[in-house]
């Protein structure tokens, strides 16, 4: 039996590559997937098979392309501190080019069919983010994404349901930022914050030591709930 996806590299854009992964349709909607700072690695990867399997057209761009192409990162030690040393070195203009340019390149794509979301994790979440705040997607899903509270000044701007989840015990995200992002999307039609008790920064990966099963099966529910409901359905 072959296996029911197809999976590439494609070119977003001169020197730009995305990980592409089809559904077992062959089209689906579309869903851009932003990385962690580890890169488009095997986890992430994984993470974009898993969503095409739901049904999705994913593309996963590959965010430090300017700094080091396709790298692909380990957790822990000197090369979690690589990844640190590549999201720093981002350049804020930049990053918000390279949004665009995934998304455009995942709507231009004939697989991709109907409406186009973003989904996020860390480093991605945040990017998930911005990707409704200035790239027009349908949804976005941003998960544990740092900063966010930083910039909801963005916020006004975003006209899609956003969905946040976040650990009740992340070190680099206090409660009280987790807050400031509920009090900025309380009252918006569709948009939800959710918190998992008993969960650390990063749960959703399996990868990580950090892992939560039973948040982040939770979480992929609730995700597809919402992603189902704001791409999926007419209207």
């Amino acid at each position: 039996m072959s296996h029911p996806l197809q999976t590439r590299w494609i070119d977003i854009a001169p020197g730009f590559a995305g990980y592409l992964a089809l559904p077992p349709a062959g089209q689906g909607p579309g869903l851009v997937l932003f990385q962690e700072i580890f890169g488009v690695n095997e986890h992430i990867r994984a993470v974009a098979e898993q969503y095409a399997l739901d049904g999705f057209t994913v593309l996963a761009p590959d965010m430090f392309w300017r700094q080091a192409p396709r790298v692909e990162l380990g957790y822990e030690g000197e090369q979690r501190d690589r990844g640190r040393a590549l999201m720093t070195a981002l350049q804020p203009q930049q990053v918000l080019d390279d949004i665009a340019a995934s998304v455009a390149a995942l709507r231009a794509l004939p697989p991709c069919a109907g409406k186009a979301g973003a989904i996020g994790y860390c480093l991605g979440g945040r990017l998930a983010y911005l990707a409704a705040a200035t790239a027009g997607v349908d949804a976005a899903v941003a998960y544990y994404g740092g900063g966010i509270h930083g910039q909801l000044d963005r916020a006004a701007a975003i006209r899609c349901p956003v969905q946040f989840h976040y650990a009740g015990h992340d070190e680099h995200i206090p409660p009280a930022a987790v807050q400031q992002v509920r009090e900025a999307f309380a009252g918006r039609a569709g948009s939800e914050v959710h918190v998992y008790p008993g969960s650390m920064h990063g749960f959703n990966c399996w990868a990580r030591a950090s892992y939560h099963a039973p948040s982040a099966a939770l979480a992929h529910g609730r995700s597809l709930q919402f992603l189902a409901q704001a791409l999926m359905q007419a209207g």
